[in-house]
């Protein structure tokens, strides 16, 4: 478990937003990370992601690392942000943004 957690940590600490899903952005394997990027699309910030259906190892070991059960998670500058709906309770409340606006996270494309 100890490479998969230096896996995770190097994932984490070398993007300035991450998030751990099932699929890819442009094909997302269920409805709450099609909603997490949906977000994070809408509030026009790059961010890398991760397939965890591509990775068994990945997808347990990112609940460890957490501490959260479930997937998609979001990390932002390393910090564990949340899930799909802590994310829309941010970004309803425009705390997303102003998260994204002080930690200095460069703009999508």
């Amino acid at each position: 478990m100890s490479d998969v957690k230096q896996r995770i940590t190097d994932i984490v600490t070398g993007n300035d937003v991450v998030l751990f899903m099932k699929g890819t952005p442009l094909f997302p394997q269920c409805g709450f990370s099609n909603k997490a990027v949906a977000i994070l699309d809408h509030c026009n910030v790059a961010f890398e992601s991760v397939d965890v259906l591509q990775d068994m190892e990945i997808r347990q070991g990112i609940k460890a690392f957490s501490d959260w059960p479930t997937i998609p998670q979001l990390y932002v500058k390393g910090e564990f942000i949340g899930g799909s709906d802590i994310m829309m309770e941010m970004y309803e409340a425009g705390e997303l943004q102003a998260l994204f606006d002080e930690k200095q996270v460069a703009k999508a494309g």
